[in-house]
């Protein structure tokens, strides 16, 4: 698929939910919950706060009645309003596109992930509420109570390429047309902030392109994955040039990303492979040509680059090798010397600046980590100190979570993993507990991290161990890494999980009889196939909302719709029919010696329900006995609260009673 397509739909279908129950086998009783299901299904409070270029107001995702709106606050006296999408639509992102406007889209329910799909259209209001309305999509010029008088209805998807600092009435917007199955060569149109009235500016050399400007509202480079899966990037060197092909990952074998640029515009940034193959972050000099690396990481690439307050240049990188880590790209810059006071301040938490006035007089930024979900500060100059504005979830106590450890392993033939182990706490050193194998979705491109999941704490803070294991395939330690786990489902992907969970047990931390396999998605895809492969090894397997007939997916779902959909399952699943049968777990129910739970969303667009009922079929063919849990309005994930929460209660009871305290005092489970 095109890097527009997994960008945006992958990494929500990766979304693997995974809670439990129980106490190790020394206890004779599962200890009392922390935190209620109902607090870890709710949604967070406040997903994101930016402030304003002026520093008057504050943008907030708020969520208010288990529904995410636009929360414009000002600081004076921290009053404002809420603006509240119609029906079923939420909030889906927002930008400060002026220092008094600001530009948002919206994201209606859908069945095809367990989040809002954003609609493509383009809304602005004013900081104080005013002003709101449709600039840009098929509703633009057709809502009644609409502000913006000359918008016209546009049956196209939109998103923001550069609010366009010094000009308070335009910005620059990339225009994806719709019904194409192939991809669309998008537009960057000049868009009135006021009238919604639109001047074409640029077109994409390539499909589906992602596009970068320089500090004048150039557009400099279009860049992304084309249908053949090949990184490609396009230059040109003002508004009249031509676009001219600069790296093309087939000829140049290398995976590059521009990612901005310098202070001075002659050089970019970049996302390259790094000294260690990796990842790094490179410099590419717009005079010379020539690329030269600026930093490498030695575990894992990087997160992303940390940018001035003016949003002229980078002052630091952000990375992940275990905990997050940051790295100053430019140590004498002010925000730099800010941002290093602030990890002082808040040491062992995850610092990230998300936003700051254009001339660096008030920072907001983040402080979270493993137990930690997230509060919200305002740094002053003025005043030299830092104030706390919003918090993530504030019912969560981060002195009841688990902490999260990294870990390492080799695999099987010497492949370095890396992941995450968690203790119940107060057991951090505890050893023979009952382990959940916690899969992550995807599987591509994306990676387990070191932050608060409120799933792994439900499991932990209910006397469970669980591991996390980034598999080969996953993101974030480089392309050679993503490219091994091409067509390994149930192959060497499979068994890094295996070789993780053996790990586990030879550490002493799992107990060897009381293992289950959990995971949504392509997890859910590898609980039920580690049940296959493995039937002496896990006494539980939980599939949610997966795969288990691999022949299924170049058929039914959103995938194979498009012909990049069409062109990425071939590279990384392959098109051996026998091959694919083989690997899926359907074929082989009969092999099952696990208790299996299976769980699915009737309204599921990515993994349809058939995937589920397939399974469903087989295991009832083979007499495998099997908990079903269906909820018919439900789609790639379980989003409404109260459904959460009920699946929640589901499979805690289903561990305990296979792995947990109810097992512990039945005696040992023993496979079927």
């Amino acid at each position: 698929m095109t890097s527009r397509q997994l960008g945006m739909l992958a990494a929500i279908a990766a979304f693997v939910m995974g809670p439990a129950s129980a106490d190790d086998a020394a206890t004779p009783a599962a200890a009392p919950a922390v935190v209620p299901y109902a607090d870890l299904a709710r949604h967070e409070q406040f997903r994101e706060v930016k402030i304003s270029p002026n520093g008057d107001y504050l943008a907030a995702a708020a969520v208010v009645d288990g529904k995410a709106v636009l929360s414009l606050i000002r600081l004076s006296d921290m009053k404002g309003v809420n603006l509240r999408p119609r029906d079923t639509r939420e909030l889906a992102s927002f930008w400060w596109v002026a220092p008094d406007r600001v530009m948002y889209t919206i994201g209606e329910r859908s069945g095809a992930l367990e989040m809002p799909v954003p609609t493509g259209e383009l809304y602005a209001v004013n900081a104080d509420g005013t002003g709101d309305g449709v600039l840009f999509g098929y509703r633009a010029g057709n809502q009644g109570a609409t502000h913006i008088a000359h918008a016209t209805s546009r049956r196209a998807y939109a998103t923001l390429v550069d609010p366009l600092r010094e000009d308070p009435k335009h910005a620059l917007i990339a225009a994806y047309s719709f019904n194409s199955t192939n991809g669309v060569f998008p537009t960057v149109e000049k868009i009135d902030l006021y009238t919604g009235v639109t001047m074409p500016v640029t077109t994409s050399p390539m499909r589906d392109a992602d596009f970068i400007t320089d500090h004048h509202g150039v557009v400099r480079f279009a860049f992304g994955t084309d249908v053949d899966q090949a990184r490609k990037v396009w230059f040109r060197g003002n508004d009249d040039a031509k676009w001219e092909l600069l790296f093309d990952e087939n000829r140049d074998h290398q995976r590059l990303r521009p990612l901005g640029f310098n202070r001075k515009e002659d050089k970019v940034y970049f996302e390259c492979g790094g000294s260690h193959g990796v990842g790094g972050v490179c410099l590419w000099d717009a005079a010379t040509r020539k690329m030269s690396t600026l930093w490498s990481g030695t575990v894992s690439g990087p997160l992303e680059l940390v940018p001035s307050a003016d949003d002229k240049d980078a002052i630091a990188l952000r990375a992940m090798p275990d905990r997050t880590a940051t790295t100053l790209i430019d140590a004498h810059a002010p925000e730099s010397k800010l941002l290093v006071g602030l990890l002082q301040q808040f040491p062992g938490e995850d610092v990230r600046i998300t936003s700051a006035t254009l001339d660096g007089s008030r920072i907001v930024f983040s402080v979270s980590s493993d137990r930690n979900p997230g509060q919200f500060f305002l740094y002053d100059e003025k005043t030299h100190k830092a104030s706390f504005l919003l918090a993530n979830r504030p019912w969560i106590k981060p002195e009841h979570m688990a902490a999260v450890e990294p870990i390492a392993l080799k695999s099987r033939d010497g492949l370095a993993l890396h992941g995450y182990l968690t203790r119940p706490p107060g057991k951090e050193q505890a050893k023979n507990l009952p382990l959940v194998v916690y899969v992550h979705g995807g599987p591509y491109g994306i990676r387990d991290s070191w932050e608060f999941d409120p799933y792994v704490q439900l499991l932990a803070t209910r006397g469970y161990a669980v591991l996390q294991i980034n598999f080969r395939g996953s993101g974030g330690y480089g392309y050679d890494f993503l490219k091994a786990g091409y067509r390994e489902w149930g192959g060497k992907m499979q068994d890094d999980v295996t070789d993780a969970t053996r790990w586990a047990v030879e550490q002493g931390v799992a107990d060897p009889k009381r293992l289950c396999i959990f995971g949504g998605s392509y997890g859910g895809y590898a609980a039920l196939e580690g049940a296959v492969k493995e039937p002496s090894l896990y006494r539980c397997a939980i599939g949610y909302v997966g795969v288990y007939d691999l022949r299924l997916m170049y058929t039914r779902g959103d995938i194979p719709q498009y012909s990049s959909g069409e062109n990425y399952l071939k590279l990384v699943l392959g098109e051996n029919d026998d091959q694919l049968w083989d690997r899926s777990p359907v074929a082989h129910a009969d092999r099952i010696k696990a208790n299996v739970m299976l769980v699915v969303g009737g309204q599921d667009w990515r993994v349809p329900p058939v995937q589920g009922e397939a399974m469903h079929s087989a295991l009832n063919k083979a007499h495998v006995e099997h908990e079903w849990v269906y909820e018919r309005t439900e789609g790639h994930g379980f989003y409404d609260e109260d459904h959460a929460e009920d699946l929640f209660k589901q499979l805690v009871a289903f561990l305990d009673k296979n792995i947990g305290s109810q097992a512990a005092a039945s005696g040992t489970p023993t496979a079927k």
